[in-house]
């Protein structure tokens, strides 16, 4: 690919995967809203809400992997969120904060072999 190829910026894999993500904006009283991610690297997700967030907004959410038995507690920044159905739909990309070095690992491991892995691009 050529060096100014949008794609050749990422610094991690990225892999398409949904998994199951509970979030709500960090310190709010409102209770948490379910929803599922469309990929994943190792500092970041993107997950489709119910709203639009501002860039900056840090949520706290809850996200289920398959290469781990627990839930797992992060907070993330919303770098960016784009409507893709009318008001009621968004892509929200999210940058994880303060992650555990261990968990990195174990995701990084588990983004590569998924992407080398039978069936996979």
């Amino acid at each position: 690919m050529e060096a100014n190829n949008p794609q050749e910026r990422r610094r991690y894999s990225r892999m398409d995967g949904k998994f199951v993500v509970s979030y709500k904006i960090k310190n709010s009283a409102m209770g948490y809203d379910l929803s599922q991610t469309r990929n994943v690297c190792q500092k970041g997700l993107m997950l489709t809400t119910g709203r639009y967030f501002e860039k900056g907004v840090v949520l706290e959410m809850s996200i289920r992997f398959p290469f781990i038995i627990q839930k797992i507690k992060v907070n993330g920044e919303v770098v960016d969120c784009k409507e893709v159905v009318g008001g009621r739909l968004y892509e929200t990309r999210v940058k994880l904060l303060d992650l555990d070095e261990n968990f990195v690992k174990e995701l990084s491991n588990f983004i590569e072999r998924k992407l080398k892995g039978p069936g996979n691009r």
